[in-house]
């Protein structure tokens, strides 16, 4: 689009002048300010310190070397160097109808087309999904859509947790206090309670404990690992009771994955991973484990296998096996990394999860580079973490009791309140369309919700102000998709153009300015990972489309404004779709 046609011709312009010079630090942005113009570009100023020149002297030799002069106004230059660009008319008038006709939408497909392999979700079987799932599934699943719409290739893997400790108490519950009629009815609660039963039979702290419990639930877990056939038999009936019914959940938000390769899946390699590991020196054996320290490279402050204590640096080993055999997220998380990468050939691994596992990943990351130095350098790792949801008390949400909060429940909940609302607010529509209305805004309400806030900070939960009209909210902008629509099914037109010069009033430019920016928007989003970028851009949106309509009558308008305003209701109405669309949100037609 129109700042990518700049970065173009700028940097073809500075090679011009330097030769041989990476120019790809070059970037132009929307304008911060309208009275700045449309675009802007802050990036010769660091360049002309590399190149020690004067700011203001390297941007008159590149503009001198450009030619902007049917797209822009003659470019300024401001401050200590910034170039500032203004579009003509005749170019706006040009892009806005070239869009309507479906030509594009503010967005080009990339032209470096990387390969991501994006892990998010990753619930354990035997247990249902409670809200702390909701933020890596909305979130690794909106990063999904905004890379493939950009053209990316992405690979989506729901690592999930089938595998471990845990079973050995499941298999003794399933055995001795499975209730079946229970388990028909409900085979996620089933099988967390004979968990827990277990669990605490297996406490000498705890009330019910049970002497011989834990040996016994040990004793189930090895004749697992070991292939018995019952064990077998039992635990591929969890994953798929466990599976059916983290379905239901994904079906409900609109999430799919290309691969569910749980922890199971990479048990056969995990003792070759361990023996290599030892075997190129990495890993090394402590108190009868094997695990990874540090090997001195990194300054102590950075380096992930160390840690401070009481003015020290002392070791903070990696741990890969257990000193009684056993494996752990560590040894199956980097199988997993080599078997992407040799089965996907990935640019990227990009792991979605919460923050309090950024020390397990630098490690990993760390790790895996001193392991595979050559795989490891053809591809870049990922954390991108996020931070907790928060109850109105400031503490992690909970129920009154304190257990978790099923998501089932939480969606259940969401679409029953937008249904309070959709009743109050529209009586004159039967009943199959207010629930269908409430399950659009009630689901998009609590992702968008949990999608608005910068990934990485906590955020609190709040029905009254996700649900409301006002404010940066989902229906809000769900609201103003429905009013753009409107305005184009009722005039039932097509063809349209804008014509030069035919926009003019304060709220039709700012808001066929912020068209413009879709594609810059979704850039941005993919680049840091942050989809909230896309949450605000469509707020902003909305917002301005509510300005025009409130000012700018279309359908009584005449020519050529009409055609003009109406191009703006088009776009405006596909670029709401769209952008709510990538977020996993769905527009209802009538709200």
């Amino acid at each position: 689009m129109l700042h990518t046609q700049i970065q173009i011709t700028l940097r073809a312009a500075i090679r011009e002048i330097a030769p041989g010079l990476d120019t790809g630090s070059i970037q132009v942005r929307p304008a911060t300010d309208p009275k700045f113009g449309d675009y802007q570009c802050n990036s010769l100023i660091q360049l002309a310190r590399e190149l020690k020149k004067n700011p203001r002297q390297l941007a008159t030799e590149v503009l001198a070397r450009s030619d902007f002069s049917d797209v822009f106004e003659s470019p300024e230059i401001a401050g200590p160097g910034y170039l500032n660009f203004r579009l003509l008319p005749a170019t706006l008038a040009r892009v806005l109808t070239t869009a309507a006709a479906g030509n594009h939408l503010f967005f080009t497909p990339t032209e470096t087309p990387r390969t991501l392999v994006i892990d998010y979700s990753s619930p354990n079987v035997a247990k249902p999904m409670h809200v702390g799932h909701i933020r890596s599934t909305i979130l690794g699943a909106s990063l999904a859509r905004i890379f493939e719409l950009l053209g990316h290739r992405v690979i989506t893997d729901n690592h999930i947790g089938d595998w471990g400790t845990q079973f050995g108490m499941l298999l003794v519950g399933w055995k001795t206090s499975l209730n079946r009629e229970a388990l028909l009815q409900d085979p996620l609660s089933e099988m967390e309670r004979i968990y827990k039963l277990i669990n605490a039979q297996s406490d000498p702290e705890r009330p019910g404990f049970i002497e011989g419990t834990r040996e016994q639930a040990r004793a189930e877990l090895v004749a697992l690992q070991a292939g018995d056939p019952e064990n077998l038999a039992i635990w591929k009936e969890m994953i798929a009771l466990s599976q059916r019914q983290f379905d239901t959940i994904y079906g409900r938000l609109g999430v799919r994955f290309d691969h569910v390769l749980g922890e199971s899946f990479y048990n056969p390699w995990l003792q070759a991973t361990v023996d290599d590991l030892v075997k190129r020196g990495v890993a090394r054996e402590s108190q009868g484990a094997w695990a990874i320290f540090s090997d001195g490279t990194l300054p102590p402050k950075d380096d992930p296998f160390l840690t401070q204590r009481d003015g020290e640096w002392h070791p903070n080993p990696f741990l890969i096996q257990k000193a009684d055999g056993g494996f752990n997220y560590a040894s199956t998380d980097l199988a997993t990394a080599q078997y992407r990468i040799e089965t996907w050939a990935p640019t990227d691994i990009v792991y979605v999860t919460d923050g309090r596992q950024q020390l397990h990943f630098q490690q990993l990351f760390a790790s895996f580079a001193r392991w595979k130095p050559e795989a490891a350098a053809t591809v870049r790792m990922h954390h991108i973490w996020f931070g907790s949801i928060l109850g109105e008390d400031g503490k992690p949400l909970k129920t009154r009791s304190g257990e978790n909060i099923r998501l089932s429940e939480l969606l259940d909940e969401a679409e029953e309140r937008a249904l309070k609302v959709v009743t109050e607010k529209r009586p004159d529509l039967d009943d199959a369309a207010r629930r269908e209305i409430a399950r659009m805004v009630g689901l998009g309400a609590v992702k968008w919700q949990d999608l608005l806030p910068n990934r990485q900070s906590d955020y609190v939960f709040s029905w009254d102000k996700m649900l409301a009209l006002t404010g940066n909210t989902a229906p809000y902008v769900q609201y103003q998709s429905t009013r753009a629509g409107k305005v184009v099914r009722d005039a039932g037109e097509t063809n349209l153009v804008v014509a030069p010069g035919s926009l003019t009033e304060s709220a039709e430019l700012a808001l066929a300015r912020h068209l413009l920016y879709f594609g810059t928007t979704l850039e941005g989003a993919v680049a840091e990972f942050r989809p909230n970028y896309l949450c605000n851009y469509l707020f902003e949106l909305a917002s301005l489309y509510s300005r025009f309509y409130e000012q700018c009558p279309v359908l009584k308008a005449e020519e050529p404004i009409r055609s003009a305003r109406l191009c703006l209701c088009v776009l405006t109405t596909r670029v709401l779709r769209q952008g709510l669309s990538l977020l996993g949100i769905e527009a209802p037609e009538v709200m």
